[in-house]
């Protein structure tokens, strides 16, 4: 098999340029208000806290407006991806809105042989678990990134919502793919990205992974960490399918029908303990 990184790193080396030129990331909007935040934050803002003054990394940030919005809240923030076409745009999201944040380029698995010192928040956002083989390894990367005290957050994508078949057209909710971690990864060919461009991608396979929430817990337990939060909800931040969900405000987007049926997204937060 083709390592999973060459291939998944060609995709999003790839989708860095559109997805900085499209409306959906909102870059104008950072450049030009200063106290603009993605979607995302927003949502997570209540959760997160006062966040002000701590040392963050933010996982998997792709162009960083994440990562810039977290910094706005007052964060001193690091941004770490595996994509050098993604850091690229990344540097210049920040630089435009004005953000002092550090970007590196690594596998997240690697990612404490390249950062340095103890971080008093871990941040990952929706649609970063399932490029990951490993949540056992995962979990053990966030627990020694963090200081004592320091906390991980993470609001994902829920496994269920990974789980179901996006090609039905009958509006009946059935899994199709697998809830629970594999070996083998999941092969994915898709032309498209998930936001507005009319760029024809060429690198268009994936290869992904689905973890189920009880295995992402225990991985963050087995870690040595404390869970502290864990908030199932009935948004997600995209039109996850397409036929079938609404927009709802905020950048989330819901079930039309009875959306009390699916676990859309959950956040989960944890704690290392203090020496």
């Amino acid at each position: 098999m083709t390592d999973y990184l060459d291939v998944n790193r060609a995709n999003w080396d790839e989708r860095a340029a559109p997805h900085a030129a499209s409306p959906d990331y909102h870059v104008e909007d950072f450049a030009n208000d200063p106290s603009f935040l993605s979607d995302v934050v927003r949502f997570d803002r209540p959760r997160l806290g006062d966040i002000a003054g701590l040392r963050g990394v933010h996982l998997q940030c792709h162009i960083g407006t994440d990562t810039v919005s977290l910094s706005r809240l007052g964060a001193t923030m690091t941004g770490l991806d595996f994509s050098g076409a993604s850091l690229e745009q990344a540097r210049v999201v920040a630089e435009r809105a004005g953000a002092s944040i550090s970007f590196v380029e690594s596998d997240v698995y690697a990612a404490r042989d390249v950062l340095d010192g103890g971080f008093d928040l871990v941040y990952t956002g929706v649609g970063a678990l399932g490029w990951l083989p490993d949540i056992k390894r995962w979990a053990r990367t966030v627990a020694s990134l963090l200081a004592p005290g320091g906390r991980l957050f993470i609001r994902e994508g829920h496994p269920v919502l990974w789980s179901l078949d996006y090609e039905r057209t009958d509006g009946l909710l059935a899994l199709a793919t697998p809830y629970f971690e594999h070996a083998e990864p999941q092969i994915w060919d898709e032309a498209g990205t998930y936001v507005s461009t009319d760029h024809e991608f060429q690198h268009t396979v994936t290869h992904e992974w689905n973890h189920g929430l009880g295995e992402i817990v225990t991985a963050v337990l087995e870690a040595g960490l404390v869970l502290t939060g864990l908030e199932e909800h009935q948004s997600v931040p995209w039109n996850a399918l397409e036929r079938d969900m609404r927009p709802i405000g905020g950048g989330e987007y819901q079930l039309i029908d009875r959306p009390e049926r699916l676990p859309h997204t959950y956040t989960l937060q944890a704690r290392r303990l203090a020496d």
